[in-house]
């Protein structure tokens, strides 16, 4: 399935997303900015990019494979989500990094840092029960 998905460049340098093959989920995003970041330090990179999910989609960045080991750098929140609203004229998609190591890493503009996935989703409709039938499962490891 193709989705058509509104891009604007908020920077001439800004990189516009591809899949780097057929089989590949999830397109890359690249920085706009040549920065050192500090041990320890957590900063965001411009990407130079409004990304405009469609509607019932949800943008899901994480860090690429390479981030941690390349770089020395990790997502400190996990992952990102950008919604489907936040895609007016200055809502650009940034990168939060936070340097775990205890030297200063350089990141170029253009280094790919972290790739991202459109996915679909459901709003829940919450309501309030006064009890719950089904059975505890446990929690944890209690899998095995």
């Amino acid at each position: 399935m193709i989705l058509p998905v509104e891009i604007f460049k908020c920077h001439p340098d800004a990189v516009i997303p591809v899949y780097y093959s057929t089989g590949a989920c999830a397109f890359d995003l690249s920085t706009i900015e040549d920065v050192i970041i500090q041990p320890g330090e957590i900063v965001r990179l411009r990407t130079g990019l409004v990304i405009c999910v469609p509607e019932n989609y949800v943008m899901i960045v994480v860090a690429r494979s390479s981030l941690p080991k390349k770089y020395g750098l990790c997502f400190p929140q996990g992952i990102g989500i950008v919604d489907n609203d936040y895609c007016g004229p200055t809502d650009e998609a940034q990168l939060q990094l936070l340097n775990f190591t205890d030297q200063p890493v350089e990141i170029r503009k253009g280094d790919r840092l972290a790739q991202a996935m459109l996915v679909p989703f459901a709003k829940a409709e919450f309501k309030e029960v006064i009890k719950l039938t089904n059975p505890n499962r446990g929690g944890f490891g209690s899998t095995g």
